[in-house]
């Protein structure tokens, strides 16, 4: 099924659940997305199969799931810059960051294997390290050789988030920026730093027009349903914001019925601790525009 050309310059390797993308020029590739310890191997060899070693591997945000496999690759293509966003590596540096990844991949890897993904390499005992690597802004690109990747430093999901826009093709790689789409569901609307700021995010896409919208999990959208699909992340977030802020109950109340309406097909590969924290963190930012509300009042 992988490795899949979208164009002879970008393609999706690693699995349905975990999107991984290799963007190749005429002088050098850049691998997007580290997945998880359990789709490394398989990174690997899809990029074996297509007779390329990555020169870049860009981190689109320090979450378990999207860098999980970053030593895995880092050992394999040595020479290969590790490329992420600012304040990426400092969110990795907090000791409760590193217990969750840690415990995370395990869970991940573990179910991955129930699911009929096979890996030798066990999950990972530390959490990945950024330090040493090039930190990006929206002023730097890297030029791969008649093809150019710019960078978005965007806000609203993760600290560190950054988005790969592809001029040449017309391509976002917009990781989770957009929410985690459940294939029959919708979107899962994660602004789990600010829903202002994810708003905008959603904005500043749409002002690119991509022709080609890839997403870190289960989904890539082309043509007319770029368009389609960024109403659709757009109207989950309001939607879900709404929701929060009409609800008088306990937030601890609404924060179990988002979780029994969203956890799911492929959000249980995740632990149901770890989506309970992000369904808090939806709640706790959704009142955070309640309270600057009041404040203005």
């Amino acid at each position: 099924m992988y490795p899949q050309s979208v164009d002879k310059r970008l393609f999706i390797l690693g699995h349905p659940y975990f999107h991984i993308y290799l963007i190749r020029g005429k002088n050098a590739s850049a691998l997007v997305e580290m997945g998880i310890s359990a789709t490394a191997d398989q990174v690997i060899m899809q990029l074996s199969s297509l007779g390329v070693r990555p020169d870049y591997l860009i981190v689109t945000h320090p979450h378990s799931d999207h860098i999980g496999g970053l030593d895995a690759l880092k050992q394999a293509f040595p020479r290969a810059v590790v490329v992420a966003g600012r304040g990426a590596a400092a969110f990795l540096e907090h000791p409760k960051t590193v217990e969750s990844l840690i415990q995370e991949d395990l869970h991940m890897s573990s179910i991955m294997m129930d699911r009929g993904v096979v890996s030798s390499r066990p999950a990972i005992r530390q959490a990945p390290s950024l330090s040493g690597c090039k930190v990006v802004t929206e002023a730097d690109e890297l030029d791969l050789g008649e093809v150019k990747v710019k960078f978005l430093d965007t806000r609203g999901h993760s600290p560190g988030n950054i988005i790969i826009y592809i001029p040449v093709i017309s391509a976002v790689l917009a990781s989770d920026s957009l929410g985690y789409r459940l294939s029959g569901l919708g979107f899962f609307p994660i602004f789990f730093t600010g829903y202002a700021d994810y708003m905008t995010t959603i904005a500043a896409i749409e002002t690119l027009k991509p022709e080609i919208l890839g997403l870190a999990h289960n989904c890539i959208v082309q043509g007319p349903d770029v368009r389609k699909t960024l109403q659709e992340a757009r109207e989950a977030a309001q939607g879900i914001m709404a929701r929060i802020l009409r609800d008088r109950r306990d937030d601890e109340a609404v924060v179990q019925d988002i979780f029994r309406e969203y956890y799911r097909d492929e959000l249980t590969l995740y632990s149901a601790e770890n989506i309970l924290v992000c369904c808090r963190l939806i709640v706790r930012r959704v009142r955070d525009i309640r309270d600057d509300r009041h404040s203005r009042t």
